[in-house]
């Protein structure tokens, strides 16, 4: 055998046991990463699941976007989960046993103990369509064009967390949804990014959504609520004790606190709350 085949299979032999594992030491199992989260969470949370991904190429992660009480309710109602991140408190409460009793009336107990935080912040714009037509430049300038009719105005169902916090802005201008519902002013949608389309589309005159949703849309923000008009706008996330896959869900949120996630967020408008 000449001496160049002899170092071929030499330098073939190391190239294969670098690349098998040690002895005693098995692959890591694949792992699939059920995370249900707020629709206006899609574009950050997708590029955060490339980076999380190839930093743990056996783990998948699947998300579920949609509004939060839906999410709530499918978890309720059975749906598999590992991590939920919801929009607000209030449907994060309603799942967590920690909670007062009035915000889980039902006791249900889904959150894993110790696992559950404050994420981030959000606000609530008021947004309009590309040039703006109707001029609308404030929502001291909404209310006037609901109460004399000439504003088409989206938001969110009464189940969705942004649609929530519409109505907290209806109360505090005093204006009644019921009859805005009634004289056609107001249109709805099943989640934010139903609200944000409409907006885009402009099929209406201005929407109601949260500041990151606008800028992924590249929608042009008039106003921003005060905590005064609204509340704070809270994003809560939590390990479910459901979970199949708890050390990965644990990790996984904690990801979510890091710098490059941080950076993901504020890129586009939220606030990280976490120390």
């Amino acid at each position: 055998m000449n001496r160049f085949l002899i170092r071929m299979i030499c330098v073939l032999c190391v190239l294969m046991l670098g690349s098998a594992p040690a002895l005693g030491e098995t692959p890591e199992e694949p792992v699939e990463l059920i995370v249900f989260a707020a629709a206006s969470m899609t574009e950050t949370l997708t590029e955060i699941k490339a980076l999380y991904e190839a930093e743990h190429p056996n783990v998948t992660i699947i998300y579920n976007f949609d509004s939060s009480g839906t999410l709530k309710d499918q978890i309720e109602n059975g749906a598999e989960c590992d991590v939920f991140i919801s929009a607000a408190p209030k449907q994060m409460n309603a799942l967590d046993i920690e909670a007062k009793p009035e915000a889980n009336p039902n006791g249900l107990d889904f959150v894993l103990n110790g696992t559950r935080i404050n994420l981030l912040e959000n606000k609530v714009a008021l947004a309009v369509p590309e040039g703006n037509p109707k001029g609308i430049e404030s929502y001291d300038a909404l209310v006037a064009g609901l109460k004399d009719g000439t504003v088409l105005l989206a938001m969110g169902n009464s189940d969705v967390p942004v649609g929530q916090y519409t109505q907290k802005i209806f109360a505090y201008y005093g204006l009644d949804e019921g009859d805005l519902a009634k004289r056609g002013v107001i249109t709805y949608g099943t989640n934010v990014k139903q609200v944000t389309s409409q907006v885009s589309e402009a099929v209406v005159d201005c929407g109601i959504i949260y500041c990151t949703d606008a800028f992924s849309a590249g929608l042009t923000v008039v106003d921003v609520a005060t905590t005064e008009m609204c509340g704070q706008v809270i994003y809560p996330a939590a390990v479910l004790n459901i979970t199949k896959a708890e050390e990965v869900a644990r990790d996984y949120l904690a990801f979510l606190t890091t710098e490059a996630a941080d950076a993901i967020f504020e890129a586009v408008g939220f606030s990280p709350m976490h120390e």
